[in-house]
């Protein structure tokens, strides 16, 4: 799932749509708290414009009534005066209407009814008894015009001020969000950019369980394994320096030893008379010192040369077992015990190369642990590595010791030519995989040999 995807989908769809469904409902029901007053207002309007009407509608029949009988004297316009008539009875008369109802008056308070006789116009009038028809007009549109203008322009301000303000809020929730989604990319391509600035140190600290979450752990994983092969890669290069060197002590330190101990060999045989027993003896001793530097000299030979490797798929629990079975003879009075993964991890290496690490660990932790010691043999399993560790019950390594440990000719034990662990690592490097050092279990040094799942 896109978590990071569906994160912004909502963060900027609340964004968008939340003010717009707020503002719609403040507007709606702005706009009809604001249409409330009008809407009565236009039915009190409705019900002057109808009884306006009725009234009017009597008064027409009331004065035409009056003016058929007789009962009224009307305002006569003779046609000879036409050109001083008013301009309503000019208006009048010029149409083709026989009859007419108008209203007169500054207020609209008195209803005329135009009659044609002949080219004469009869006027007759009668007074709506004080109401002022079109003063009631003007005064209700002005009333009208004044509460609508004034409605208007409260809602418009309130809507425009609401509106602004919960975009501000609307805004600056983004921000924050887009803030707290967008740090850990800065601060991946922080990490970036000093892993690619060579500061191999650098680590992103983890933001979640998300997408960016895993980029910045698979980030930091990728610094990690870039270190190691770093790493990996600087030793490799002081080996080749070390492997050149043991090349060349080797060739010429056997070059020379070899006519010695012929040498040696000759005179002794041909020695005789008194003296004799000296001249062995000192002959004997030339010869194991040479020979003693003879198995230094492949033990420098053994380090310069490359193995052919083949690798195949180990059993690593049955590989430490035989291991730990084939030195027990060796070191009897050491105890060794196990503690093996269940489900029987397999490494895919050569098999030859973890068969001589394996005895090379096992043995440094027997000489370690001494007579009454244990030494401990653990298997475990993860995704794309196995692990064999080797604890022993020693007295542990000084700082000076683990600062130098895998460096060839240091040698921290009587008799030991420095060699073993350099070839171990050396072995291990071959395989995929590396030697580590490790916090032991019994109170002395641990190793923990890594190689890749079958």
């Amino acid at each position: 799932m896109n978590r990071l995807r569906n994160r912004l989908i909502l963060v900027f769809g609340f964004a968008t749509l939340a003010p717009l469904l707020v503002t719609a409902w403040i507007s709606i029901s702005l706009l009809d708290l604001s249409l409330s007053p009008t809407r009565e207002l236009d039915q009190v309007s409705k019900s002057l414009e109808k009884t306006g009407k009725e009234l009017y509608q009597r008064a027409r029949e009331s004065l035409k009534t009056d003016a058929t009988l007789g009962r009224l004297n009307p305002q006569q316009f003779q046609g000879p005066e036409r050109n001083s008539w008013p301009a309503a009875i000019q208006e009048f008369f010029a149409s083709s209407e026989a009859d007419r109802f108008a209203l007169a008056g500054t207020n609209g308070d008195r209803l005329d009814y135009l009659v044609r006789h002949g080219d004469n116009v009869w006027v007759y009038s009668s007074s709506l008894h004080g109401v002022g028809m079109k003063e009631i007009s003007d005064q209700y549109a002005r009333a009208r015009a004044l509460v609508a203008r004034d409605l208007r322009r409260g809602f418009t301000y309130t809507f425009v001020l609401l509106t602004a303000a919960i975009w501000i809020v609307a805004f600056l929730a983004l921000i924050y969000f887009a803030h707290r989604i967008s740090r850990p990319i800065q601060q991946l391509t922080t990490g970036l950019s000093e892993v690619a600035a060579g500061r191999l140190d650098y680590r992103v600290p983890s933001a979640g369980d998300d997408e960016i979450g895993a980029a910045i752990q698979t980030f930091n994983r990728m610094a990690d394994e870039l270190k190691q092969s770093q790493e990996h890669l600087v030793y490799v290069a002081r080996l080749e320096s070390w492997q050149a060197l043991a090349r060349k002590m080797a060739h010429e330190v056997k070059n020379s030893l070899t006519p010695i101990r012929l040498t040696m060999e000759e005179i002794a045989a041909r020695q005789s008379g008194p003296g004799r027993e000296f001249f062995e003896q000192a002959a004997q001793i030339v010869v194991d010192e040479v020979m003693s530097l003879e198995r230094r000299v492949r033990a420098f030979s053994e380090f310069a040369s490359e193995p052919e490797i083949a690798p195949k798929a180990i059993d690593i629990n049955s590989l430490l077992e035989e291991r730990i079975a084939l030195l027990k003879a060796a070191h009897p009075d050491v105890i060794y015990s196990t503690r093996l993964a269940p489900d029987r991890p397999t490494a895919y290496a050569d098999e030859d190369l973890v068969k001589g690490m394996l005895t090379n660990l096992l043995e440094n932790a027997a000489q370690a642990a001494e007579p009454g010691g244990v030494v401990l043999g653990v298997t475990t399993a993860a995704t794309d590595r196995v692990a064999i560790e080797v604890h022993d019950s020693g007295p542990g390594l000084d700082p000076q010791a683990r600062r130098t440990l895998f460096e060839p000719t240091i040698s921290f034990k009587r008799g030991g030519m420095g060699l073993g662990l350099s070839i171990a690592r050396k072995s291990a490097l071959l395989a995929g995989g590396d030697i580590l050092l490790v916090q032991g279990e019994l109170g002395g040094a641990a190793f923990r040999v890594l190689l890749p799942v079958a």
